[in-house]
């Protein structure tokens, strides 16, 4: 089964490739939007992450024809009554710029205290098909924000971001806990918020592979005219 991931960010994309092949997952081959013929990016105008995941999921299925997933994520911190949220990506004004959202994020909270730098994150991942099923999860990794960002993996708030279960992990011991930006790639998948709504998602894709094996439907580009072939 052909499945596209609606997002130009290949790190989105091979930590799905993780997750799946995590779980012993086969016949499923994932394309990303740069793979695909463009089509007209979607307004992401929704009030919460399952909003925007199923309105990405479903614009990449009508418009490419092939089964779509999407997720929406965010940072909701407790200080700044759950904001970032769904402005997470465009905190700072500009969409993607990293250091600059956590630059003001930061600065926002420069003086709230340690015990009360609570956040989340929160990861909704949407599948629709062509034919309209749709299925949506979601996932919550709980943790705290420090004041410098530590760490050079991951991407978006990662740097800043303490996990509970790293927290658990040190107690009673001079360790310093890990930001998630210090985590390997396969500690990250088995904590993190999008890890945990793929994971749950995973069952609805291998019956989704099936069904489409049983369809005798193949995962190259001569099988579906949205592919770009060079």
């Amino acid at each position: 089964m052909l499945l596209h991931v609606a997002s130009h960010n290949p790190k989105k994309l091979k930590e799905l490739r993780r997750v799946l092949d995590a779980a012993g997952v086969a016949g499923i081959e994932l394309v990303s939007s740069e793979d695909l013929l463009g089509y007209p990016e979607p307004v992401e105008d929704g009030r919460t992450f399952a909003d925007n995941a199923l309105i990405k999921a479903r614009a990449g299925a009508k418009e490419t024809g092939v089964t779509t997933i999407a997720d929406d994520s965010g940072l909701t911190v407790e200080a700044l009554n759950g904001m970032p949220g769904v402005l997470s990506a465009r905190w700072s004004g500009k969409h993607g710029d990293d250091a600059a959202n956590n630059a003001l994020l930061l600065d926002q909270l420069s003086d709230v205290p340690h015990g009360r730098r609570n956040a989340a994150f929160v990861s909704v991942c949407a599948v629709v098909t062509p034919d309209g099923e749709e299925y949506v999860e979601k996932g919550v990794w709980a943790g705290r924000l420090v004041r410098t960002p530590v760490g050079a993996n991951g991407f978006g708030y990662d740097p800043l971001f303490v996990p509970a279960e790293e927290d658990e992990r040190v107690s009673g011991s001079d360790e310093r806990p890990r930001t998630s930006a210090e985590l390997t790639a396969a500690e990250k998948d088995a904590l993190s918020h999008r890890g945990k709504a793929l994971g749950l998602l995973v069952p609805v894709l291998v019956q989704l592979a099936a069904e489409a094996a049983a369809r005798g439907e193949g995962v190259g580009p001569e099988n579906n005219s949205a592919l770009s072939v060079e």
